[in-house]
């Protein structure tokens, strides 16, 4: 049934169910046991770190994942959930029709039903994720962090931008649109630190080389979008936006900002906070 996908989506890849802690449950039969043990690896912690940048997104009551897309020069890789604590991965290459494979990715989860559903290895409560608590404050305290002029008027351009973080190779916090607190920033860098790495583990997956060029990483809530895109010189853009926004658009006017911010960040040496 996991077949089904790459039979009959052309130009897609590869598919692979997983258990929320990265154990394989099946996947398609054009990846060897070490490929498939890795991509469900990258592909737990993915959607572990994707769940806990909902808040970035805003507070809303209803902050469900919904999926996360991770785009390559040679292909994407896509993730969601398939029952409680199971999830399907699939790749496919760049042209491939990505609503006939969603289309396809979902009905697999339909036909399988509860077959996916993969028990909790520990009973209990599931913990809470970073910032889930819905009466935190949204900038997080902790002081201010610097403010990037260049970053509050592309999110004061296009309706529905919430904010932008500027993260530097080492994954620190650069500066950021207004609203973020350092609290905030230093939540949401590390775990896109931890995205990037994880993105970058599945290019092998997605049909390109370990170094394959990778593009962005997009996460898609019930209430919004977060994403992560490549800055230049090592650096990226950590941005979110309300569920209706135009995040073509957005991303478009956060890459004209690109020289002047990684210009600024050279000149401050690194420099972050209130120093």
């Amino acid at each position: 049934m996991v077949q089904d996908i790459v039979d009959n989506v052309p130009r897609a890849r590869h598919a692979v169910v997983l258990s929320a802690d990265g154990v394989p449950r099946g996947s398609t039969d054009d990846l060897s046991g070490q490929d498939v043990r890795t991509i469900s690896a990258a592909m737990a912690g993915m959607q572990s770190l994707s769940r806990a940048t909902a808040h970035f997104a805003g507070l809303a009551r209803d902050r469900n994942w919904i999926q996360t897309v991770i785009e390559f020069q040679h292909g994407w890789v896509f993730l969601i959930g398939a029952g409680q604590g199971a999830y399907l991965a699939a790749a496919a290459e760049p042209d491939v029709d990505m609503e006939q494979l969603s289309f396809r990715m979902n009905r697999l989860v339909s036909r399988l039903g509860n077959n996916l559903t993969v028990p909790a290895r520990v009973t209990g409560s599931e913990p809470a994720h970073p910032g889930d608590g819905a009466g935190a404050p949204l900038d997080g305290g902790g002081g201010g962090v610097f403010l990037l002029a260049e970053l509050d008027k592309a999110v004061a351009s296009v309706p529905g931008a919430l904010h932008a973080l500027l993260l530097g190779a080492d994954g620190l916090p650069r500066g950021a649109s207004s609203g973020i607190g350092r609290n905030l920033a230093d939540t949401i860098s590390a775990a896109m630190t931890g995205i990037h790495a994880y993105s970058r583990a599945t290019a092998p997956f997605a049909g390109g080389q370990q170094d394959d060029e990778w593009i962005q990483t997009v996460i898609e809530f019930e209430h919004g979008w977060v994403f992560l895109i490549a800055a230049g010189e090592g650096a990226f853009l950590a941005a979110a936006a309300e569920h209706g926004c135009d995040i073509e658009e957005f991303t478009v006017r956060l890459g004209d900002t690109m020289p002047a911010l990684t210009a600024g960040s050279a000149a401050r040496g690194g420099r972050t906070g209130d120093e």
